[in-house]
C-alpha cells in the first residue's frame, strides 16, 4: 500500500476519535473535546522532549539542552495561546453538556501528572485519581519513582564544576525539589564565571515561568466557567488547583534575582 498523509497520520482513525455524548449535540462539546485531545498530544510531545533533556543533561550536552529546552518553551507558550480558544465557550455553554462528563475529569490526566512528577513536583497523593482500570496510573507512579529533571540538572552541573549539596544528592526521588541556599550560592558564581551556562538557566526559568502560567490561565479558565463549584466526578476543583501556584519548578533559579 502507498504510504500517503491520511495514512501516515492515520488521519481517519484519529477523526473518528471526537465523539460529543449530547443529544441532541451540544455546539461546544466539540471544542471541548478537541481542545483537550490537542492538550494531551502536547502533553506527549513534552514527555517525549523531556526525556531527551534528561539525556542532554547526563550526556554533558549544554547545546542540546538548550535546544530542547527552546522547544519545551515554544510549547508551552503554544498551550497557554490555546486557552484562548477554550475561553470562547460560556458557562451556560459548558452547563448544557457538563452533565454527559458524568466521572471524567481533567484531574485524572494522567500525563499531566506524569509532567509533574517528571519535573519534581512529586505528590504521591494525586496518583489515586488515575483510573486503574485504564491501565495508566502504574505509568504515573513509575515516574514517581524516577529522578526528575532537576535531578539530572545536577548531573550537569557537577560536570560543570559546581559543588552539589550532598543533601540534595540524598534526598529520595519520590519526594519534591526543594530549595537550597547551598546550590544557590553555586549557581550565583556559575553566572558570573561560566556566561555560556546563563543562556541554559534563562531558558529554564522561561519553560518554568510557562509552566506557572499555564496553571494560572486554567485556574481562572475552571473559575470563569464553574466558578466554585466541585469539578466533574467530584474532583476538588479550584480550590485544589489554586494550591500549585506559584510553585516554582527550579525555585533555585528563582531565589538567587535578587543577589544579582
Amino acid at each position: 500500500m502507498t504510504l500517503t498523509y491520511s495514512s501516515y497520520l492515520h488521519l481517519p482513525r484519529l477523526l473518528e476519535l471526537q465523539r460529543p455524548r449530547s443529544e441532541p449535540a451540544e455546539h461546544d462539546e466539540m471544542l471541548f473535546i478537541v481542545i483537550h485531545q490537542v492538550f494531551e498530544l502536547w502533553f506527549r510531545l513534552m514527555l517525549f522532549e523531556t526525556e531527551k533533556v534528561n539525556r542532554d543533561f547526563s550526556a554533558n550536552d549544554l547545546y542540546g539542552a538548550i535546544a530542547t529546552w527552546k522547544r519545551l518553551r515554544t510549547i508551552l507558550k503554544t498551550i497557554v495561546g490555546q486557552l484562548d480558544i477554550l475561553e470562547t465557550m460560556t458557562p451556560l455553554s459548558f452547563q448544557s453538556f457538563r452533565d454527559r462528563l458524568d466521572t471524567a475529569s481533567g484531574f485524572q490526566s494522567y500525563q499531566f501528572r506524569e509532567l509533574e512528577f517528571a519535573y519534581g513536583y512529586k505528590r504521591a497523593g494525586v496518583v489515586g485519581s488515575i483510573p486503574e482500570a485504564e491501565g495508566k496510573r502504574a505509568e504515573a507512579e513509575r515516574r514517581l519513582h524516577q529522578r526528575s529533571v532537576v535531578d539530572h540538572f545536577y548531573d550537569f552541573l557537577s560536570q560543570r564544576g559546581v559543588v552539589i549539596p550532598a543533601d540534595l544528592r540524598s534526598k529520595p526521588v519520590e519526594e519534591p525539589t526543594r530549595p537550597s541556599e547551598g546550590l544557590q550560592v553555586e549557581l550565583l558564581r556559575v553566572y558570573r564565571e561560566q556566561p555560556e551556562l546563563v543562556i541554559l538557566f534563562e531558558l529554564m526559568t522561561d519553560c518554568d515561568e510557562g509552566f506557572q502560567e499555564w496553571r494560572y490561565r486554567h485556574i481562572k479558565l475552571v473559575e470563569r466557567t464553574i466558578g466554585a463549584k466541585r469539578g466533574t466526578g467530584g474532583s476538588p476543583g479550584v480550590e485544589f488547583l489554586k494550591q500549585s501556584l506559584w510553585k516554582p519548578l527550579f525555585p533555585d533559579l528563582w531565589a538567587i534575582r535578587h543577589r544579582m
